[in-house]
């Protein structure tokens, strides 16, 4: 799915964080989006990947502090829309007569945590 004014408000790129008016185009997945620069990085990397690629620890290892600093807002508003994307696909599901014990299940936790976390008191 390509960008459209049917996207929800404050979508935003999960792997740069930019938002949907300024990139050309946001690609939507499973409750993550990427836009076409992110995506044409990746291709980038992956055409030109070596042959045999070092051993790597967590990136977070690799930066200096404030670049780590730096990365926690994003974080947030990556993880923020993720909330909303997880909220929408469980009232979609409901929506559907899908009952709150398969939600629970589908989800790793029990009928009633799952009922807690997004009923809204329906």
């Amino acid at each position: 799915m390509t960008a459209t004014d049917d996207q929800p408000a404050g979508v935003i790129c999960t792997f740069c964080v930019k938002p949907t008016a300024d990139v050309e185009t946001m690609v939507a997945g499973p409750g993550v989006y990427i836009c076409n620069e992110c995506v044409a990085l990746c291709v980038e990397l992956i055409e030109t990947k070596p042959a045999s690629m070092p051993e790597l620890g967590p990136w977070q290892e690799r930066v200096p502090d404030e670049e780590l600093l730096a990365t926690l807002p994003k974080v947030v508003a990556v993880s923020a829309q993720l909330e909303r994307q997880l909220t929408i696909t469980v009232r979609t599901a409901r929506a559907r007569g899908i009952t709150w014990t398969r939600i629970g299940d589908a989800l790793g936790m029990t009928r009633q945590s799952a009922w807690e976390r997004f009923s809204d008191e329906e």
